[in-house]
């Protein structure tokens, strides 16, 4: 925390303020000294980016780095500084332009080349180093109006804790910190699990970064579970989660 609140002080921000995110890029990347951006006050907390597509290409490009390092490097024409920036990142987008793509009641009015343009505003390399993919359909009026029964946050949180206690025991660190060698010590499947992902690999052309993720997020799965070893149910629903890739 003594980091955070560093790079606070170096953006003259005393306290923690609900920052425009559209202003993380212009802040990072304008005027004469390397200043940090709202990506490197997200660090050792949450970058949440609403409506997704709607951002500038490059300014989403940027992303790429911090993600798969942890760092920004910042570059001027006299100097250049390097911010911490290990966030997690939370996006939303639409399905479409409109929004109603797969709507119930059939409002999309969206032509198959809208849609894809709209998607392909974001870079397949910048998808790949987004773990979860999550669809939310809209909800149907009875579903909206009826109360359903869930789970209570309380238990959600004991069995995080317990799990990221589990990874902290076995490894020193958490999953998604884990480098190359240390997946291949600590992320072990059966051989079951092993012919399902490389079905996977094979069908969905996965990259090596995708690979990794995936059994990291296995390894995840398998924590919240509190079972020992990577099973294929585990393999298999961190593949789904990488809906971009279905």
């Amino acid at each position: 925390m003594i980091i955070v609140a560093i790079i606070y002080r170096i953006v003259n921000v005393t306290r923690c303020l609900l920052v425009d995110i559209v202003s993380f890029i212009l802040r990072s990347h304008s005027g004469g000294i390397p200043r940090p951006g709202e990506i490197s006050l997200a660090h050792h907390g949450v970058l949440f980016l609403d409506e997704l597509p709607e951002f500038d290409r490059k300014v989403l490009e940027v992303l790429r780095e911090p993600l798969e390092s942890g760092r920004i490097t910042i570059s001027r024409a006299a100097r250049q500084a390097d911010f911490p920036a290990n966030f997690q990142l939370i996006a939303a987008m639409n399905p479409c332009p409109c929004g109603y793509l797969g709507h119930h009641n059939n409002k999309c009015r969206c032509t198959p080349d809208q849609v894809s343009r709209y998607k392909a505003k974001i870079s397949g390399p910048l998808l790949d180093r987004i773990d979860l993919h999550i669809e939310v359909p809209a909800l149907k009026e009875d579903e909206l109006i009826n109360a359903s029964v869930s789970e209570h946050s309380q238990p959600i949180k004991d069995r995080v804790e317990r799990a990221r206690a589990k990874q902290l025991a076995r490894q020193g660190k958490p999953n998604h910190l884990l480098g190359t060698k240390e997946i291949e010590d600590h992320c072990e499947t059966t051989d079951a699990g092993l012919t399902l992902l490389k079905t996977a690999i094979s069908r969905l052309n996965l990259s090596a970064r995708a690979y990794h993720r995936i059994l990291k997020v296995a390894r995840t799965i398998c924590d919240l579970s509190d079972e020992t070893s990577i099973q294929p149910a585990h393999i298999a629903e961190a593949i789904q989660y990488r809906r971009h890739d279905i």
